[in-house]
């Protein structure tokens, strides 16, 4: 057996039981109450959902965008890992502090008003040595970091607002049920490759197989949310119709990772997760998921919890 077999095999499950448990929490403490003063302060009798979420995903934002950062370096970009790493807590913060009964032109103001400061502060940052060489360049990744890692990343906090931490490891854990399908189904019966200048490993048996596999745990967890009574979750149907959008979503996420690493010359992000690389190794096809997952849980008919489950 490979020895990156081996690694993904070890570490993955604990990846899984990590997210499990991270989500468990957050829902354990939305149920806790606040004492009076904060509970006033923020018009509620419980802890707001998504904290452990939010503490979880600053981190991990954090160290995506120093590999962001060491990316962009490679490719000839002047990127600081510091200002990558603000901007995309910048976009992070706009993504889960807007009060929810803020209307739409105050949302959309505040964002827009965010993506000015992260633009207009490194520009400054970056001419700060009265240079003005590579300085459009560095602007745009930071606004990379702030788009990529913040706003996209933000999309997790926003489902958690409206929906049950159980229904976020449903799209988590279709999404990447498409990469280990497309994986083993890859290595077993690959032939045809599907993109041999940007990602040599991936044919199209395994994307078939991967989708495949992603349609059925949609499928299976649109089921068990029913079956759990979980409001908000999708049906039969949507959960099928999801498995596939995100399967095919993470698929390009992925594909995109790999475009910015390909042109820096980088086969992983890093090395801090063993067999799989780095941080947004890990991340880039949940990554495009989540804004998709928010706006199809948004619009699709929700599961009827009235009618028992067969």
């Amino acid at each position: 057996m490979p020895a990156v077999l081996q690694q993904r095999l070890l570490f993955g499950p604990l990846m899984v039981a990590l997210l499990v448990a991270g989500l468990a929490l957050d829902e354990w403490v939305n149920d806790l109450p606040l004492p009076d003063g904060l509970a006033d302060l923020l018009g509620r009798q419980t802890a707001p959902p998504g904290v452990v979420i939010f503490l979880a995903v600053v981190p991990l934002s954090w160290l995506a965008a120093i590999e962001l950062a060491a990316i962009l370096r490679a490719n000839g970009i002047q990127a600081s890992a510091r200002v990558s790493a603000a901007a995309a807590l910048v976009g992070l913060a706009v993504s889960c502090l807007v009060p929810s009964e803020a209307d739409a032109v105050a949302s959309v103001a505040t964002v827009s008003s965010a993506a000015v400061i992260v633009l207009v502060g490194s520009l400054l940052f970056f001419s700060r040595h009265q240079s003005f060489e590579g300085v459009v360049a560095a602007a745009g990744g930071t606004l990379l970091a702030f788009v990529y890692l913040g706003l996209m990343f933000g999309f997790l906090l926003a489902l958690r607002r409206e929906h049950s931490v159980w229904t976020i490891l449903w799209v988590l854990m279709t999404t990447k049920s498409c990469d280990i399908g497309a994986y083993f189904v890859g290595r077993a019966v690959g032939r045809h490759k599907l993109i041999r200048w940007l990602s040599p490993g991936k044919t199209w048996e395994g994307l078939v197989g991967g989708v495949v596999v992603s349609a059925g745990v949609g499928t299976l967890g649109a089921w068990a949310l029913v079956r759990v009574g979980i409001a908000g979750g999708p049906g039969l149907a949507i959960g099928a119709a999801a498995g596939v959008a995100f399967g095919l979503l993470g698929q390009v996420g992925d594909l995109l990772a790999s475009l910015l690493k390909r042109d820096a010359g980088m086969k992983d992000s890093g090395h801090s997760l063993p067999g799989f690389g780095g941080i947004l190794d890990v991340l880039d096809s949940p990554l495009l998921v989540m804004p998709a997952a928010y706006w199809i849980l948004r619009f699709a008919p929700a599961a009827d919890l009235a009618i028992p489950p067969g």
